[in-house]
């Protein structure tokens, strides 16, 4: 995929409502996404009439289905929005969301939520087609900052949509659901008056199934040698954090009898933590360590702060790890600077591709596996009962995941910048 790559066309005027449209759509798409997270296992429990124990085996298989469902029409989604236009395909995606909290909201059986989170996982394809958008509209020198702000936008609906989320359950498990839809219908409407077509007719392109083929992630690895190790380290990475997203709702739930409402306040801290330390203090670590430094100091409190999770039998405890966890929020994006400093200009969007494809995949068996571990330990009739088994087993991935990448350190000292460290 390219669509990061168009430029602009000269003589199209996009005032600054295209652009707001485009962030506001990202914000609201992510906040209505936080708004159900503390309410699902509620909503488990009386579609299904099941312990919080056994709504964990649902949870999975929830999960996966967004996934999967996003891995596969990401591709698809970009390569419509090259045929067709980005803004049919930005608005289609808001009603579809529309459509897929209403069902959600609405369900009586436990399909129902199957078929709103496939619905969730189509819609959430188009990150892809709204950087593409982006792109469109703004010049080479003004694009980082756009980009940043899309990721503002998107931190902004992970903190808060959970906070809000929460409160709403208290009043009703399924108030979130419609809340949800609400926020999502403004955005079409909105969108519908006042969105311009940014994709000029004359750089749309055939829409071609070969190229919206989400498998083709593998020739990245191969085309790709020197990062190799590093995105090996990163998959693993991933796959410990998907903890997180998975199994925290009803982790919180088993093990610290938390409601929904202390649920999102909690998720909300996460996010307002990761904020903090990637807008706040990546920089003067960055400085101070160095890019390679820095991710093995970000691995190295992933690794204590999950095993902390994973021993913590008090809720206090675990707000106080809140904090100190938010620090290993420098990982990633260091071992981004170091893939990207080591790939020619020219593979950039293959690199980030694989790094996609990657985040997917993690996302499809994380939490299958993560929820069945926490399930297995807490059960009736467990033969040890652990709740912080998940984070246990996460705290290990991510030490393994050391080691891959201090390989591909090693394979590429003589390439890396002076200032990596």
């Amino acid at each position: 995929m390219n669509d990061a790559t168009v430029s602009p066309s000269p003589g199209r005027a996009h005032g600054k409502n295209a652009f707001f449209f485009v962030i506001v759509t990202v914000a609201l798409d992510m906040l209505a996404f936080g708004l159900i997270i503390p309410v699902v296992p509620a909503l488990i429990r009386e579609l299904t009439h099941v312990s919080s124990e056994e709504a964990t085996l649902w949870l999975g298989p929830l999960a996966a289905t967004y996934a999967v469902m996003n891995f596969l029409f990401g591709p698809v989604m970009g390569a419509l929005s090259d045929r067709f236009g980005r803004r049919p395909v930005l608005l289609a995606s808001v009603a579809t969301l529309v459509i897929d909290f209403l069902v959600m909201g609405l369900a009586h059986n436990i399909w129902l939520l199957f078929i709103g989170r496939a619905l969730s996982g189509i819609s959430g394809a188009t990150y892809s087609t709204a950087n593409a958008y982006i792109a469109d509209v703004t010049t080479p020198e003004e694009r980082g900052r756009a980009f940043g702000m899309i990721g503002a936008a998107f931190g902004f609906g992970f903190v808060f949509g959970p906070v809000i989320g929460g409160f709403l359950g208290e009043v009703d498990p399924r108030a979130p659901f419609f809340a949800g839809a609400g926020l999502a219908l403004l955005n079409f409407l909105y969108g519908l008056f006042v969105l311009p077509e940014s994709h000029a007719p004359e750089n749309r392109r055939a829409f071609n199934l070969s190229r919206a083929n989400p498998l083709g992630a593998a020739r990245h690895f191969s085309k790709l040698p020197k990062v190799r190790w590093f995105l090996v380290g990163a998959g693993i990475f991933m796959l410990a954090h998907t903890v997180f997203p998975s199994t925290w709702n009803v982790y919180g739930e088993i093990r610290y009898d938390w409601s929904p409402r202390e649920i999102g306040f909690s998720l909300g801290l996460v996010g307002i933590g990761a904020a903090v330390v990637q807008a706040g203090l990546m920089g003067a670590i960055l400085k101070r360590l160095g890019t390679v430094r820095t991710a093995l100091f970000g691995q190295m409190v992933n690794v204590l702060s999950l095993m902390a999770f994973a021993f913590a039998i008090h809720p206090l405890i675990a707000y106080l790890i809140i904090p100190f966890s938010s620090l290993g929020g420098v990982a990633a994006p260091a071992v981004n600077s170091l893939m990207s400093s080591v790939t020619p200009a020219n593979a950039q969007g293959e690199l980030q591709g694989a790094n996609s494809s990657l985040n997917a995949m993690a996302m499809i068996i994380g939490p299958l596996t993560m929820n069945t571990v926490l399930y297995s330990f807490t059960r009736d009739g467990a033969a040890v009962h652990f709740a912080g088994a998940a984070f246990l087993l996460a705290a290990v991935l991510t030490a393994l995941s050391m080691l891959p990448f201090l390989k591909g350190v090693a394979a590429n000292r003589d390439v890396l910048p002076a200032t990596a460290g």
